[in-house]
């Protein structure tokens, strides 16, 4: 294969990460996470057009994330606050009931534990992170070795061209938290899982799988990019228990959280951008973009095979 005969040569580059490198990267997050294109597959991409292999990589990769996760968190701040102390209710709620359950309670009433939108939000998130950490992590190894190959982000591309374009086609859907069932969470759940194959777009899938499950469509952006703060947060643990051995200068760790900036800032512009491109159906001209650049991806795996 192409990445396994050429896997001798690159191990002998430099490992150091560039400030340009770094800001390419930044930009190629930021834009990619959140616009339907898959980050993932344009980041592979980029990695092996330009021969970026650095030992601590996935340090650099968690960074990226940790930037576009404080955009989801500035934007939809409130939301966030809400849900998070909907959380912390539901859990106190749940622990009350217990100790009625088990008689250690003496007027016996149950408390009803979710009775509002914002807790029937919490308990779809839950629903929908369940499928996606089990396939996360049962397809980590694959999705790493398909990360390596240019064939692969370039199919995958072309999948999410097809989401994409069917996505604009769908009817209005008028769906909010409390009229969702959980079974559509987790689906949503197990097509986010899906997405962490590079070249499949996350936010691409999932608000596709909303618009199918007949979401509002200012939601379906809400909830996509809300559900992916636990699938994040779950990947980066992941991830920090193998770089342990990475060692990295402060000079590198500077040129690592300019890349983290601007994928924030990027981000942060690129969220407030999709719920207009969701709500005026515009997805088709990134479908047209995947399209293109999955068949030259296949094209370029072939060439340099």
């Amino acid at each position: 294969m192409w990445y396994a005969n050429n896997n001798h040569v690159r191990k002998k580059r430099d490992n150091r990460m560039s400030m340009v490198q770094s800001v390419i990267m930044g930009l190629i997050q930021g834009l990619t996470e959140f616009l339907p294109v898959s980050s993932s597959g344009h980041l592979a991409l980029f990695k092996i057009l330009f021969n970026v292999n650095t030992d601590t990589g996935l340090l650099f990769d968690i960074m990226l994330h940790v930037g576009t996760l404080l955009a989801v968190c500035i934007v939809y701040y409130k939301d966030i606050f809400h849900l998070v102390k909907e959380f912390i209710g539901i859990v106190i709620d749940c622990i009350y009931n217990l100790t009625v359950l088990i008689g250690k309670n003496g007027d016996g009433v149950y408390r009803h534990v979710v009775y509002n939108g914002y807790r029937k939000f919490v308990m779809l998130v839950i629903v929908s992170t369940i499928p996606t950490g089990i396939l996360g992590f049962v397809a980590s190894d694959l999705v790493t070795a398909a990360s390596e190959i240019l064939f692969v982000p370039g199919i995958c591309l072309i999948i999410t061209a097809g989401l994409l374009f069917i996505c604009d086609r769908v009817p209005e859907g008028h769906k909010r938290p409390k009229q969702v069932g959980y079974a559509n969470a987790f689906i949503i759940g197990i097509c986010q899982g899906i997405a962490t194959l590079p070249g499949i777009s996350r936010s691409g899938t999932t608000i596709t799988a909303c618009a199918l499950s007949g979401f509002d469509r200012k939601f379906a952006v809400k909830y996509s990019f809300i559900m992916s703060i636990p699938a994040i947060l779950g990947a980066m643990v992941l991830q920090l228990k193998d770089i342990g051995s990475a060692a990295i200068g402060s000079s590198q760790l500077g040129i690592y959280a300019v890349g983290m900036l601007v994928a924030a800032v990027v981000g942060y512009i690129c969220i407030k951008t999709m719920l207009v491109i969701v709500k005026k159906r515009k997805f088709t001209y990134f479908s047209i973009y995947c399209l293109v650049v999955g068949i030259l991806s296949i094209i370029g795996y072939f060439v340099t095979a």
